[in-house]
């Protein structure tokens, strides 16, 4: 019987089990007076398919081949074979809406109507170009996500938020960036097929954009209005697409530029649970006034080393993870990293921890497990599925973040040369720098929870007893101990960056970097290299890996002794070590100067180092402002915190 009413074409088009029926054209121009009651569907209803074309979770996810796999003809169907179905089951979704909502404005209805059909047509495109591939449609698994995420609409504009806006709009990008890579790959009639949907995917988009309007709330932007009405596991970075981000074709559908700054800047899982990073570079000193009883108020020097560098998180974040931050930084700071190649995580603020009270977590990863870290993450806890390696931690011993771990490693690793004493009285500490002095030129003493090279101070014959004892006194009242050690001449400062990780009682060595500190012992820098000894003079890389034998220490010894030094501890670790010349001008290697157990600038450089932008060689520096002034960007430089607004330290990514 001949098709007369919108409602029976779309009833054809849902419920139909032969490929056939489903895609036999709607007529145009039918009449939209037998509306029915709403069509009421379960959460196990499916459309009516083959039995070659019912979908399952089970269905296989495209890895989106680039142009030097889209030569190949099976790599294409199987990609066409995807599309396919995504661009039939729109169909049935625009089906869906009219039996669903039968109330909704003829005007409406009417859009959704042609959109149905150009969805038919674009499925009959996708079939023939994949039968000319070799694939037919059926012989790989169907999945249903994207059924799953949009049938339960139960609004109009619920509709119109889950498929125009979110899925259709994803179209966007990933039509118009494979239609030029199927071009250039020498397939023009597959490119063609994709020109066509994109323009098309202009106009349901638009549809979309304008019927949203018309329904949300008057005063809300179109992005709070947009964010708001995302249903779980649905998030606004579901609406960019696998391919590089199209802002023109959002404009021609009718996005207004405040939404599309923010979409374009906005990450956020794509399905993936996120793992929430924290910076809080003042773990040592949190520790230190933990165990001392003494009331933590950071100075101006931490608060601006807290809020300047806390944008270092995306260093350690994947696209699909949560930066937690003190203050969200610029849009023009965060396009900026953007145009240099950085993807940006999901960014929230501390003072709205509270929204992520009943999301699902991938893991807690701060800087360190400080009792700051613990306090603030404490509430997330729960979230986080106990199969994971990254859970909440009520703090790691005091000890783990003090220099006496470092002592306890070269012990347990019986490591040669000179070692540092531990002194828990001033007298104790008089003593050991005394007995130093009558065969050392000088002797560095460090409070146990000092970092960076700060809280050191050297002491030689000239220095004064008096300055000495003042200065003992203090760091002993706040650390409770110091170490002591001779004053070695560096010639070189190396880190070791290490993963550990209980379940397994394993550690794995995840990269090596050269330090750059300043002649008293300040960190200012990092440098890194796919090749670690290329960064070495050629004196300090034969002495190492001809004499010293560094690799079996940094690539065996120490990372198989590592889980017995931190029991129960999953996390970053750092081992620092120094090559050194001795009197008589030989080199030495001190295989460990102290460990870190937590992130460190140099695993904040490796992690850069793996992002397209940052590969190769390169150094990340931490400028100190002067008198307020910027500095001036350079070619081969990328800010990584803004300079503008930046109180006290600049982090600066530098391309060698």
């Amino acid at each position: 019987m001949q098709t007369q009413t919108m409602r029976e074409a779309a009833e054809r088009i849902l419920f139909a089990t032969t490929l056939e029926e489903k895609l036999e054209m709607a007529p145009a121009g039918l009449r939209d007076d037998a509306l029915g009651p709403p069509l009421i569907l379960t959460s196990r209803d499916a459309p009516g398919r083959p039995d070659e074309l019912r979908m399952g979770p089970r269905g296989v996810k495209v890895d989106f081949p680039g142009i030097n796999r889209l030569h190949d003809d099976r790599e294409r169907g199987t990609m066409l074979h995807f599309l396919a179905n995504h661009e039939l089951l729109a169909a049935e979704l625009m089906a869906l809406a009219l039996l669903k909502f039968p109330d909704a404005p003829a005007e409406y209805r009417a859009g959704v109507y042609a959109a149905m059909r150009e969805e038919q047509m674009h499925t009959l495109m996708y079939l023939r170009r994949m039968k000319e591939c070799g694939v037919h449609f059926g012989e790989l698994p169907l999945n249903d996500f994207f059924w799953k995420l949009v049938s339960p609409a139960e609004s109009p504009v619920d509709f119109v938020t889950r498929l125009n806006l979110t899925f259709e709009q994803a179209n966007l990008d990933f039509s118009k960036h494979y239609a030029v890579l199927f071009r250039e790959a020498g397939d023009p009639g597959t490119a063609a097929v994709l020109e066509k949907i994109y323009q098309d995917e202009i106009g349901h988009v638009g549809h979309g954009v304008k019927w949203f309007r018309h329904w949300k709330k008057g005063s809300e932007s179109d992005w709070e209005s947009f964010c708001r009405s995302q249903p779980a596991p649905l998030t606004p970075a579901r609406a960019k697409g696998v391919a590089p981000f199209n802002a023109e074709g959002r404009r021609l559908a009718g996005f207004d530029e405040d939404f599309i700054r923010r979409l374009e800047l906005h990450g956020q899982s794509r399905g993936r649970t996120p793992v929430v990073t924290w910076f809080n570079p003042d773990a040592e000193s949190q520790v230190m006034a933990a165990v001392s009883g003494c009331a933590y108020t950071p100075n101006k020097f931490a608060v601006a080393l807290d809020e300047d560098l806390e944008i270092l998180t995306f260093a350690w974040c994947r696209q699909d993870d949560i930066a937690l931050l003190r203050k969200r930084p610029s849009d023009a700071h965060l396009e900026s990293l953007k145009r240099a190649g950085l993807e940006l995580p999901e960014i929230i603020e501390r003072k709205d921890l509270a929204t992520l009270a009943d999301r699902k977590l991938g893991g807690l990863r701060p800087w360190a497990w400080s009792p700051d870290a613990a306090a603030l993450l404490e509430p997330l806890a729960g979230n986080v599925s106990s199969r994971l390696p990254h859970q909440w931690s009520a703090g790691v011993p005091a000890v783990y973040l003090s220099k006496e771990t470092g002592l306890r490693f070269e012990e347990m690793l019986d490591c040669p040369g000179e070692r540092a004493v531990l002194c828990r009285g001033v007298a104790e500490a008089q003593q050991a720098i005394a007995a130093l002095l009558a065969t050392a030129d000088a002797v560095l003493v460090k409070a146990v929870h000092s970092c960076a090279g700060r809280g050191h101070i050297r002491i030689d014959a000239r220095s004064s007893p008096e300055a000495n004892r003042l200065w003992l006194e203090q760091a002993i009242a706040k650390h409770l101990c110091v170490t002591v050690e001779p004053w070695l001449r560096r010639v070189l400062d190396f880190s070791a960056l290490y993963d550990v990780d209980r379940s397994s009682g394993g550690a794995k060595l995840v990269g090596m970097t050269v330090m750059e500190n300043d002649a008293a012992g300040r960190f200012t820098g990092t440098r890194v290299s796919h090749k670690w000894g290329a960064m070495l003079d050629e004196e300090v890389a034969t002495f190492l890996f001809q004499q010293a034998d560094v690799m079996a220490w940094y690539g065996e010894r120490i990372p198989a002794a590592l889980p017995s030094l931190l029991p129960d501890y999953t996390g970053p670790a750092g081992v620092d070590a120094m090559v050194h010349r001795r009197a008589d001008g030989s080199l030495a290697l001190k295989i460990i100067v102290e460990v870190n157990v937590r992130m460190t600038m140099g695993r904040v450089a490796l992690e850069l180092q793996r992002r397209p932008a940052f590969r190769g060689n390169g150094c990340m520096r931490i400028l100190r402002r002067k008198h307020g002034q910027t500095p001036e960007p350079a070619e081969n430089q990328i800010f990584l915190n803004d300079p503008a607004t930046a109180k006290e330290f600049i982090a600066v990514w530098i391309k060698n």
